[in-house]
C-alpha cells in the first residue's frame, strides 16, 4: 500500500487532482504521488502555488485559477475525470478576507456559512468537490515517512518539567478546541504567545520578545480534526523562526503533524541544538 492514509478502496489508475496551495508541501505530495505512477492533475493558485511545481505539470493537466473561483475549479475536475482530490499547502490566510476573487459558486457557498474561517470555507469546498463523484483525500496521504513519531525526534533530551511540558499541551488543545489557533508558546506554566489568524511564524516571533529559556512551542490539532485540509506542519522555515525567536524546544504531535523535509530539518535541529519532541 502506497500510504495508510488512502481512500479504501484506491484505484492507482485514477488521476489524483492536487490543489496546491503555497510552499513545499504541494510539492513534496506531488512528488509522491508520480513516484507511484499516479496520474496527476494540477490546480494551482495565482499568487500562492510555486512556479516551479506549475511548470512540471504539462500545460493539459494544470489549470491556474484565483482564489476563490470554485466553479473553474470544479468545472477542470469534472474535465479530467479524476478519481480523487488532495488539498496540499496553505492559502496567505488574509487572501479570505483581501484578495478572494469569488465566482457565482463561491459567493453561494459562502453565503451559507455562518462562520468564515479556514475550517469552514475549505470544508465547504471539500464538500462541493464530493458532490461531483470525486473523493477528497487525507491531505497526510503520500507522506507517511515524514510524520512526528513519538518520543524523542531530535536533540538529547526535552530538558523541561513534565507538568510544564503538560501544561503546554493543554493550552494548545483548548485552543485548537476554540478554533483559535493550533500552536502556543509557554514557559513554565506561564502561556507566552497563541497562534491566532497570522500564522505560526508571526507568533513565535511575538514569543520570543519574552524571555526564552526553558519555553516550549507545542503544534497540535483539533478535537474533531478534518485531515481533508489543515493538517499541522513543520518545516525548515518553522525551524528557522524558532531559532530567530531564541526557542529551543517543540512538542509535536506525532502522526499528526507533519515534518516537511524531515531528514534535513532533524539535521539542522540537532546541529542547532533545537529539541524536538512528538506526544
Amino acid at each position: 500500500m502506497f500510504s495508510q492514509f488512502l481512500p479504501q478502496p484506491f484505484y492507482a489508475n485514477k488521476p489524483i487532482a492536487l490543489i496546491a496551495g503555497k510552499a513545499l508541501y504541494p510539492v513534496l505530495t506531488a512528488e509522491q504521488i508520480r513516484k507511484h505512477n499516479i496520474p496527476l492533475r494540477l490546480i494551482a493558485f495565482e499568487g500562492e502555488t510555486r512556479q516551479d511545481l506549475i511548470d512540471s505539470v504539462p500545460e493539459q493537466d494544470r489549470v491556474i485559477i484565483k482564489v476563490g473561483q470554485l466553479g473553474k475549479l470544479l468545472k477542470a475536475l469534472k474535465r479530467w475525470e479524476v478519481g480523487y482530490a488532495i488539498m496540499a499547502g496553505q492559502i496567505t490566510p488574509k487572501r479570505l478576507f483581501n484578495g478572494l476573487s469569488p465566482d457565482f459558486k463561491a459567493i453561494t457557498i459562502l453565503a451559507t456559512l455562518k462562520e468564515r474561517n479556514a475550517e469552514t470555507i475549505f470544508g465547504a469546498i471539500a464538500r462541493e468537490i464530493e458532490k461531483i463523484g470525486v473523493v477528497q483525500m487525507d491531505a497526510r496521504a503520500f507522506l507517511d515517512d515524514q510524520l512526528a513519531e513519538p518520543g524523542l525526534i531530535a536533540g538529547k533530551k526535552l530538558a523541561l518539567k513534565q507538568d510544564h511540558v503538560d501544561h503546554g499541551i493543554h493550552i494548545a488543545k483548548e485552543s485548537a478546541r476554540l478554533d483559535i489557533g493550533q500552536s502556543v508558546v509557554v514557559r513554565k506554566g506561564t502561556v507566552i504567545a497563541v497562534e491566532a489568524f497570522e500564522g505560526t511564524d508571526a507568533m513565535l516571533l511575538r514569543a520570543g520578545e519574552f524571555k526564552s529559556d526553558e519555553a516550549l512551542f507545542v503544534k497540535t490539532t483539533k478535537p474533531e480534526q478534518d485531515y481533508r485540509f489543515d493538517v499541522p506542519v513543520f518545516g525548515m522555515k518553522t525551524l528557522e523562526t524558532m531559532l530567530q525567536a531564541g526557542l529551543k524546544n517543540a512538542a509535536l504531535e506525532a502522526n499528526k503533524t507533519i515534518i516537511l523535509e524531515k531528514e534535513k530539518v532533524l539535521a539542522e535541529a540537532n546541529q542547532q541544538g533545537v529539541t524536538l519532541w512528538g506526544y
